[in-house]
């Protein structure tokens, strides 16, 4: 039996079942095997009584053990390896010397050995028991390394969930910030009835992005609908010059990716493209599928820069910078992602491309 194969089994689930039934197994066939052995080199029937007492004597040995093998496997190995050989060897004796005692009483009628005659069949009772111990130790590490791994991935797991929650949630309050500081400007010059519509929008959006876990995902479409509210937000703020423009191929409306993962591009291109601007400028948000791979790009019409002073920008421009996004896609994809930066007279863009995965 494979060891990989054991935690797979639902006799491993019980440890304490599985032990009586591979020991019940086992010593069955150790019975089996020596009876069969005996009358097929014409020992006859009567050899089966001295390997039925012998088989009961191994199998009442591996118990007490197995017991004693228990307790020593919590202790340290200088105390576990050497206490274990000194009971393998009493062990040993202890068989040989039955199954001597059985062969001399029930098969060969004769003078009764003495001394250390008994010891005639230690070295075969020393194997046995050897690869019982073998086993048994064998069986219990495996059982225990796959515990400490299964714990070690749960760990990991929780710590993977942790550090997502800290990325996303770092979105929120930054936002939060800049949409109560536009409400407090509109109440202070008495426009209420925009302040009002900006706090509508604004529990619209924040109900939509709770709906799912910070380390879950969420489609392609309900990302784009959640970007909208958000630019719905903005242009309050902006009116005619903060335009923007989706292209989602509907093929890609239900591939999953991170969810608010774009928002802090969006509020980079309107910081530092909208903002600077007296005319504005364009957001577009583009997303398609190219075989088996979703692209995605946001990009806007603003000043431009060279691609030096565009990282500076995207490293503090919300106050979490692409590092954020570059975190969440490494935790979703590992490597198996891109994430690009252009930027030139024409404007800043970047683009990302994820594995396809539908929902």
């Amino acid at each position: 039996m494979p060891l990989p194969l054991l935690r797979s089994r639902p006799l491993f689930d019980d440890k304490n079942r599985a032990f009586w039934t591979l020991q019940t197994v086992g010593w069955s066939g150790y019975f089996i095997l020596r009876a069969l052995g005996g009358i097929a080199n014409a020992m006859g029937w009567l050899f089966v009584v001295p390997t039925a007492l012998t088989t009961a004597t191994g199998y009442s040995l591996t118990l007490l053990m197995s017991a004693a093998y228990r307790r020593l496997f919590r202790l340290s190995a200088t105390i576990t390896w050497p206490v274990s050989i000194m009971i393998l060897l009493l062990a040993s004796a202890a068989f040989s010397s039955i199954e001597t005692w059985a062969h001399a009483t029930f098969y060969r009628v004769g003078p009764m050995p003495e001394g250390i005659q008994f010891l005639s069949a230690i070295l075969l009772d020393f194997s046995v028991l050897s690869a019982w111990s073998a086993l048994y130790y064998g069986i219990n590490f495996y059982l225990v390394a796959e515990d400490q791994r299964e714990q070690l991935l749960r760990l990991e797991a929780q710590a993977s969930s942790a550090q997502l929650a800290m990325l996303r949630y770092q979105l929120n309050p930054h936002f939060l910030f800049n949409t109560l500081n536009s409400i407090s400007t509109l109440v202070l010059l008495k426009q209420t009835d925009r302040a009002n519509a900006m706090l509508s929008r604004l529990s619209s959006f924040l109900r939509y992005t709770l709906v799912s876990e910070p380390e879950g995902a969420m489609s392609v479409a309900q990302e784009m609908a959640t970007l909208k509210l958000y630019l719905e937000i903005e242009k309050m703020r902006f009116e005619d010059r903060l335009r923007t423009n989706f292209d989602v191929d509907p093929a890609v409306a239900d591939a999953r990716m991170p969810s608010l993962l774009l928002q802090p591009l969006v509020e980079n291109a309107v910081k530092y493209a909208v903002t600077p601007k007296e005319e504005g400028a364009d957001i577009t948000v583009s997303a398609k599928r190219i075989g088996n791979r979703v692209h995605i790009e946001v990009s806007d019409t603003g000043p431009g820069s060279n691609l030096t002073e565009a990282m500076a920008r995207a490293t503090v421009s919300t106050g979490v910078g692409l590092a954020n996004i570059r975190d969440r896609l490494t935790q979703a994809y590992g490597a198996d992602h891109r994430f690009d930066i252009q930027a030139g007279e024409g404007g800043f863009a970047v683009a990302i491309e994820i594995p396809y995965q539908a929902a």
